[in-house]
């Protein structure tokens, strides 16, 4: 029978078997394989308890993160002045909400939804009759410009057809039911005084300029 040299073992512990019976020979490659599979299941048993210290200190450092103190929500009493109308931004790696993001009139909008609060009246406009000159549909405006969408009379009976109005030309009639509109400002008037001198763009002249107010 040819050598039989073990190599997982040191060069002093290396086992020449030369012409041993078959059975002796049986016996150590036995030994051999369970000191093999002693080192292998230390091995293991290491990497085990390494891999749990590890999550242990994981863990133990999420839960000082989750008892940080959360920061305080804005709500529509802490607006005073616009200033107040900027979100605090995202934490770093992360993607910012619109809550956090957001600024000036939707902030505004935002935080009234929050409360259940619609800033911007934004329900249909309530018309309960065809509007005429002596009796026109009325449009409250807080800005000098309003549009209104008008669908007809009785309530869709046509497309949306946009009309616009402002403080200069507050009556509009639909053209495609007749309905007549009137905006009715209920904001602040401009402080001429602190305008420096900003003069606001003028419209274009259109031939609707020149019809007599008794033919609207």
């Amino acid at each position: 029978m040819s050598d039989i040299i073990c190599t997982n073992m040191s060069r002093r512990q290396v086992v020449n078997i030369r012409k041993t019976p078959r059975k002796m020979m049986t016996t150590q490659i036995a030994m051999l394989s369970r000191t093999a599979f002693g080192v292998a299941r230390r091995a293991a048993i290491s990497g085990v308890v390494r891999r749990s210290f590890v999550t242990s200190v994981a863990r133990r450092s999420n839960e000082s993160e989750s008892k940080a103190p959360t920061p305080k929500v804005q709500t529509l009493a802490d607006i005073k002045t616009i200033d107040d109308l900027v979100g605090p931004g995202a934490k770093a790696g992360t993607v910012p909400t619109d809550l956090e993001q957001s600024t000036g009139l939707e902030r505004l909008e935002i935080l009234g939804k929050m409360e259940g609060i619609d800033i911007f009246n934004m329900k249909p406009l309530d018309a309960p009759y065809k509007g005429t000159i002596e009796k026109p549909v009325m449009v409250r405006s807080a800005g000098e410009e309003q549009f209104v969408g008008c669908t007809g009379f009785p309530k869709d009976s046509h497309e949306v057809l946009w009309l616009g109005m402002d403080k200069k030309r507050p009556v509009e009639r639909c053209p495609e039911c007749g309905s007549v509109f009137k905006m009715e400002f209920v904001g602040k008037e401009d402080d001429h005084h602190h305008s420096h001198d900003h003069h606001g763009q003028e419209d274009v002249k259109t031939f609707a300029d020149y019809v007599h107010p008794k033919y609207y």
